[in-house]
């Protein structure tokens, strides 16, 4: 699963990695956890994508209430198509959400050991995710992480680790037009492990009220 990451770089670099996209301004964060504004990329109809932040949780458009958003943090590309909390969105509402580094949490230590998991060039990168739009008594927009199988890097930590998109699939994932479950599905595979890396880093992290660069010491 993924339930925390982070977003240190500036608007500068993201513009400078992604410079097709606008993005709005915003705060370097270290540790990101649901419920919280993450960073997203989507292209609704026949516009330009377009950066905003949205809710992290998925809240489905025919929930009477916010409470499945807790469990609907991430979704298994295995059942994504089908599930019936994502199935609409995959087939339509597709978005990235930003990131340069997540964490994952080896079991069997107290307190449990995290790890930092980045790209090994230290670029920032995108998550591929869904998003819906929740007409409450005051419209959501919100969105999830999708998960896959976990590569050589992070096994030895966790079993499954959040989907990381290569650049040249960016527009196919977001065109809303694009709904071939096959297409779709055969971008949502491990990342390349040569190209990963990954630190063992201070409990500090482990509270999600904790944030700044301390949540990055390495142990």
């Amino acid at each position: 699963m993924c339930g925390r990451f982070k977003l240190s770089a500036n608007r500068q670099r993201l513009k400078d990695t992604f410079p097709l996209w606008e993005f709005p301004d915003l705060t370097a964060r270290f540790n990101i956890a649901p419920t919280q504004p993450v960073l997203a990329v989507r292209q609704e109809d026949n516009a330009k994508p377009q950066g905003a932040f949205l809710r992290w949780g998925l809240i489905p458009s025919w929930a009477k209430d916010m409470k499945l958003s807790a469990s609907l943090i991430n979704a298994r590309a295995d059942s994504v198509a089908t599930k019936p909390s994502f199935r609409n969105a995959f087939k339509r509402r597709r978005c990235l959400i930003l990131a340069d580094g997540f964490y994952e949490w080896r079991q069997g230590t107290k307190p449990k050991q995290p790890f930092h998991i980045r790209r090994s060039d230290g670029q920032p990168f995108a998550f591929a995710g869904l998003w819906e739009r929740w007409a409450g008594e005051q419209p959501i927009d919100s969105c999830t992480i999708i998960t896959t199988d976990a590569n050589d890097v992070v096994r030895p930590v966790h079993d499954r680790m959040p989907v990381i998109l290569e650049p040249r699939d960016y527009a196919r994932w977001l065109d809303p037009t694009s709904a071939d479950p096959g297409v779709l599905q055969e971008m949502l595979r491990p990342y390349p492990p040569e190209l990963m890396a990954t630190d063992a880093v201070s409990t500090f992290v482990n509270n999600a009220r904790n944030e700044g660069e301390e949540c990055l010491a390495t142990v």
